[in-house]
């Protein structure tokens, strides 16, 4: 194996894997380490390696041929993609072990675990053999030293932490797409997971709850205060935040919107009051909206704003003031390469489109996957019965509705092609997680 022989495992988080022709098969998520009986350190097993779609695999420490910090690369293509699932006498590192608090002998000294390295021995065995550690040092203001130690030196390393920080776990999850940090996050026990949404600041927890399945929504929202609760729902789209609030009771639901700033909880109380399965539940109340006599170099430097999805920075929607939802008269709307081809001092008002009907509230869903799939749009507007725009149906909204309602959750298919290779079950290789 090309590879050094100690590798800090923290590290490898991220990083992405590759078969032997050169193509990505997926991305390092954690390590897997078997516990043994005796007093000699836990054998390293495998890789779990996270694929399209959010499937989680297991690859065989045989299988790989070289590990560096830029990339893993395998010895064959062929893989087993049946979803990873830990047996009782196994360790996920990084999940189980990073912010553990644990004593370092002989002086007991309490720290918290920040890395695991492993070693490959001379017979081609890899073991978690030292354990990164930062003293504990009973002071906000100062940060204990840094240790490196042997796995023996270290206590508390097997069985349940008592009590765990989040910070070294965060560090490693922090360049996640809400997506796969949503995904990371249902692997985790439940206090564990809350713990660490939690500790997440309130746009990134946002983020993630908009990608998590419903019912982990609610667990995670219940478990934090209420105040807190109505800032995260503030830093959610309109729509996601109607979506999660329509899972509570109502008058969990009134208590949640009358902690939210007004502004915000008004656009929320609106979308609530629609018939699920109709445009009006499924839209966002805050597409891009500018009057007619904006500039084409005015809508680009709107839709240019990062905290937009790139479905609601597709299309400027085109009306009479008020802007705000509702809005004054609808007039149109107009596609970015439309304005792509504009000159930037021309009106919207002069390039506006208005030759597709907008949807009605109360349009029901397949009607609206229907007409956005003829006309190849991405969002349409969606507009009262005065002609007043109220909001946009995106295509993202319309695929989050139309899949099964629990299609966030994590599946247990198994099988498939990866880069034209059967998958094959291979329990001697695979450390018999197939």
């Amino acid at each position: 194996m090309s590879t050094p022989t100690r590798v800090y495992i923290a590290r490898l988080s991220g990083v992405a894997v590759f078969d032997p022709n050169g193509d990505q098969v997926g991305r390092v998520r954690d390590a897997v380490a078997r516990l043994r009986v005796s007093q000699r350190p836990p054998e390293v097993v495998g890789l779990v390696a996270e694929m399209p779609m959010r499937r989680r695999i297991f690859l065989s420490i045989n299988r790989i041929t070289s590990i560096d910090a830029d990339a893993i690369v395998l010895g064959s293509g062929t893989l087993n993609l049946r979803r990873f699932e830990k047996r009782p006498n196994e360790l996920l590192v990084l999940q189980e072990l990073l912010d553990r608090r644990v004593q370092v002998a002989p002086e007991g000294r309490a720290a918290s675990v920040v890395d695991v390295a492993m070693e490959c021995s001379r017979g081609g065995e890899w073991s978690l053999t030292r354990v990164a550690v930062r003293e504990q040092t009973g002071r906000l203001a100062r940060r204990g030293h840094l240790h490196q130690v042997e796995w023996n030196q270290v206590r508390g390393l097997s069985g349940v932490a008592e009590t765990r920080g989040t910070a070294n776990l965060l560090a490693v999850l922090e360049d996640m797409r809400p997506a796969d940090l949503a995904n990371a996050l249902q692997d985790l026990p439940d206090a564990r997971r809350n713990e660490v949404a939690a500790a997440l600041d309130d746009q990134r927890l946002a983020d993630v709850l908009s990608e998590l399945p419903e019912h982990d929504q609610v667990e995670i929202l219940a478990a934090l205060d209420r105040e807190r609760a109505a800032d995260i729902l503030e830093e959610m789209d309109p729509d996601d935040a109607a979506d999660l609030l329509g899972e509570l009771p109502p008058p969990e639901q009134d208590v949640l919107l009358d902690l939210m700033e007004p502004d915000e909880a008004d656009s929320v109380r609106q979308l609530l009051k629609y018939t699920p399965g109709t445009a009006g539940s499924v839209m966002t109340s805050e597409p891009v909206i500018l009057p007619p006599d904006a500039t084409v170099a005015e809508a680009l430097a709107r839709i240019r704003e990062p905290q937009l999805s790139p479905a609601v920075a597709a299309q400027v929607f085109v009306a009479r003031a008020p802007m705000a939802t509702p809005t004054g008269r609808y007039l149109g709307m107009v596609h970015f390469q439309r304005l792509l081809r504009e000159p930037p001092a021309d009106l919207l008002g002069g390039v506006v489109v208005n030759d597709i009907d907008p949807l009605r509230p109360t349009t029901p869903l397949p009607e609206i996957t229907r007409r956005m799939a003829t006309y190849d749009l991405v969002a349409m507007p969606v507009i009262d019965r005065n002609n007043r725009l109220v909001g946009a149906v995106t295509v993202d909204d319309v695929l989050d509705h139309s899949l099964p309602r629990d299609w966030r959750d994590r599946d247990a298919a198994s099988g498939g092609l990866t880069n034209g290779t059967p998958t094959v079950p291979d329990p001697a290789t695979d450390g018999g997680h197939d």
